[in-house]
């Protein structure tokens, strides 16, 4: 009776494991052919009317960047970043702020020589009490002069909006026209939407009294960006 039992519970887990691996793979199979759908409509329906833009769209996005109140440096290459930093920060001090010497940055830019420029930089999301965030950014938009910050483990997006000062390293490479090829580029290399997508043109800011534009109403007072390449 025993090993009837056995065998027949043998079978049924036979059955049900089977039954599983072909839910599974109709679930795969619904998503992919869904994605295949969402890109089959979007590439079969014409965009809206666009600015015409140059050809030159690291220009074009310095330019508009500006216009949003952000401050740019261009530099070479990655290794001049923590240079640029101080840089930016003993600016801050001649125009009367506080001079900061540490703040938390993204982990891609954790070995980058933070030391010789004088600066404690850590490699951890921000707790909230940090004053200075150093991230990296998916791309940016030329158009409009906004970079794009997909959330995830390695971009934890708080470090570019809690720290009073926000300084964002942008990779002239991954300057995009507009925001439609900025969502291009999520679908094509992320396969799936990030929880989040966080659009920043420049400091944060308010006109709610007297439609007067205040700076670091909630979030940043200032956004530098540095552009590489």
């Amino acid at each position: 009776m025993s090993e009837a039992l056995d065998n027949n519970r043998a079978a049924r887990d036979a059955v049900l494991a089977r039954v599983r691996k072909a839910l599974s793979k109709d679930r795969v199979d619904a998503q992919a052919q869904a994605k295949a759908n969402a890109d089959a409509y979007i590439a079969a329906h014409r965009q809206g009317p666009r600015p015409d833009m140059p050809a030159d769209l690291r220009a074009r996005f310095i330019i508009r960047a500006t216009d949003m109140s952000s401050t740019v440096e261009s530099i070479a290459t990655l290794a001049d970043a923590p240079a640029a930093v101080a840089r930016y920060l003993d600016t801050l001090a001649r125009a009367g702020g506080e001079r900061l010497y540490s703040g938390v940055c993204w982990p891609e830019f954790a070995k980058l020589d933070w030391a010789a420029a004088q600066l404690a930089i850590e490699s951890r999301p921000t707790v909230g009490e940090d004053r200075l965030g150093i991230t990296g950014c998916f791309c940016a938009v030329a158009e409009t002069g906004t970079i794009l910050i997909t959330s995830g483990a390695a971009t934890p997006t708080a470090s570019a909006l809690l720290p009073d000062t926000h300084v964002a390293i942008v990779r002239a490479e991954r300057i995009v026209s507009g925001l439609e090829e900025a969502f291009g580029h999520v679908r094509s290399e992320l396969g799936r939407m990030p929880r989040a997508l966080n659009f920043i043109s420049g400091p944060s800011r308010t006109g709610d009294i007297e439609q007067t534009i205040v700076l670091g109403a909630h979030g940043p007072f200032r956004v530098h960006l540095l552009v590489v390449g």
